[in-house]
């Protein structure tokens, strides 16, 4: 898994939320085969996991208090979505220079991106416009065919519910996007 991720290729994998597809957050190349499997526009910007708030402050000018505040009360993974990334693959930010980010709770998915070292994209794994699947069984063939990688972990595993989402700008002003 981690030789796909250095080589530009995608995983499906169990995050924290639902299933997901993922890649490394860094390539432009790697991220712009997560818009084609998807067949979504690339104007609409990617979820990216970190393993670590260490890791979280690389990839963004500025962590904003309120956002610290926000992470360190949350009791659900909370995605925050940050003003000027840094370091990210241009086609995963947002047209206003903005990168969703999350934390990764889940003991795999944290272990899976420390070993790597870098941001992986999380995006769930269906077709833009159907369901997400809340479990293994429900991902699409073509989305499992379309992928270089499965991730044999947790097949089982049924997720209830996507991540919260906030914005938080660099002049702590917060807006909450997904409840």
């Amino acid at each position: 898994m981690k030789n796909s991720l250095k080589h530009n290729k995608t995983i499906l994998y169990p995050t924290d939320t639902v299933w997901g597809i993922g890649c490394d957050a860094t390539s432009e190349q790697a991220v712009a085969k997560i818009y084609s499997i998807k067949q979504r526009e690339e104007t609409k910007s990617l979820v990216i996991l970190v393993s670590s708030l260490e890791m979280l402050k690389q990839y963004v000018a500025e962590v904003p208090k309120k956002a610290l505040e926000i992470l360190e009360k949350a009791t659900n993974p909370t995605t925050i979505v940050y003003d000027h990334p840094i370091g990210i693959a241009k086609n995963a930010i947002g047209k206003d220079n903005t990168i969703a980010i999350r934390i990764a709770s889940d003991e795999f998915c944290k272990k899976m991106i420390a070993d790597f070292g870098k941001p992986i994209v999380s995006t769930s794994a269906n077709i833009s416009g159907e369901p997400t699947p809340k479990q293994f069984s429900e991902i699409s063939p073509a989305i499992l065919k379309a992928v270089d990688y499965v991730v044999d972990l947790h097949h089982d595993k049924i997720c209830e519910k996507s991540s919260t989402i906030i914005k938080v700008t660099n002049q702590n002003q917060v807006t909450v996007i997904r409840p």
